[in-house]
């Protein structure tokens, strides 16, 4: 198992650099350059016209990983990895679509809310079902570090688990606000996911070979995303990534994992919530100079040290990688006997 899952990281990274090297050129060439709101920071201005949709690397060379390395766990009646990346391509589609619109109308405003809220919520509960029916998830929260599982009515459950998804997902995307920040942040979890699926054993390597393979997805991208970006992925890339943050945490059966997990993810949401929750309820009044609270460092909030792009991806990167340890140890032994 421990070679394949190298195999599997090794290809994705290797595919990826080289599809980056002609995606991007040819990004350039039809001008896919991504707009900036006019509400951002002044200095990120500079970055019009920066190609978007970068995503499609790491999301080929996570499929390209998958669909080899993965072939003797298909064999094997093992569909779990498969189900995960084509939960992801379908948010990678969702945001293809809005990217897609704001490249047409030449603004930085794709779908509606309402009709990216219910897309999301449509293939949620697609893969909840298929998850459920192939046996990969249960309707029970299992409870990592206390090592108990609390019972809970299937309904309430997936109702529950539809909302966190489509929650998870959209927190990482607006993770998605400075180069290299969303798959920096996201390489953690997925190291963790893969280092799980290792320690549970042989059962679970479909989903350790989507682990490692989209951990070396990542990697290569970032020879193209990170400070300064020659590309971004897009809500094609974040919205994929969003999708496989959560997909594997279900299909691992232990979703409270995205708590310690998502940190990260969790903080960017609720700075943007309570920002706009405090404007509404006080008139026109902020609590962060920007949000979601990368912006707010970079504009030097509270404190007056305007921190860098690199040292908020660092920062992030490093907190989140904190929490993945503790995550690890909270539910490596749940199989142990």
């Amino acid at each position: 198992m421990t070679v394949r899952l190298m195999i599997a990281f090794v290809l994705a990274f290797a595919v990826a650099a080289l599809v980056g090297k002609f995606y991007v050129p040819w990004l350039r060439k039809i001008k896919a350059g991504q707009e900036i709101l006019d509400v951002g920071p002044n200095w990120h201005k500079s970055k019009a016209g920066t190609p978007t949709m970068g995503g499609v690397i790491f999301i080929a060379a996570t499929a390209v990983s998958v669909l080899t390395v993965g072939i003797p766990d298909l064999r094997e009646g093992s569909r779990g990895a498969l189900f995960v990346l084509l939960f992801s391509l379908f948010f990678g589609a969702i945001g293809f679509l809005d990217d897609y619109e704001k490249l047409k109308k030449k603004q930085n405003l794709g779908l509606s809310a309402r009709a990216k809220f219910l897309l999301q919520l449509a293939v949620a509960l697609v893969l909840l079902y298929l998850l459920r029916l192939e046996g990969y998830l249960t309707p029970h929260l299992y409870v990592p570090f206390w090592n108990v599982t609390l019972w809970l009515p299937e309904w309430l459950y997936f109702v529950l688990a539809a909302f966190i998804i489509v929650g998870t997902v959209n927190a990482v995307n607006l993770t998605d606000g400075l180069d290299g920040l969303a798959a920096s942040v996201t390489i953690p979890v997925f190291v963790c996911y893969t280092a799980v699926a290792f320690c549970w054993g042989m059962h679970f390597s479909s989903m350790g070979v989507f682990s490692a393979a989209l951990t070396g997805g990542l990697f290569g991208f970032l020879l193209y995303n990170f400070y300064p970006a020659k590309c971004f992925m897009g809500d094609t890339g974040s919205l994929f990534l969003g999708g496989a943050v959560c997909g594997t945490a279900f299909a691992l059966d232990m979703p409270l994992i995205l708590i310690p997990l998502g940190i990260i993810y969790i903080v960017e949401a609720l700075s943007d919530i309570i920002q706009v929750g405090y404007f509404k309820l006080s008139h026109g009044k902020r609590v962060f100079k920007m949000a979601p609270i990368h912006h707010h460092m970079e504009m030097g909030g509270w404190f007056g040290h305007k921190w860098t792009e690199k040292q908020i991806v660092t920062l992030f990167a490093g907190i989140t990688l904190v929490f993945a340890v503790i995550a690890f140890f909270g539910c490596k032994d749940r199989f142990a006997f």
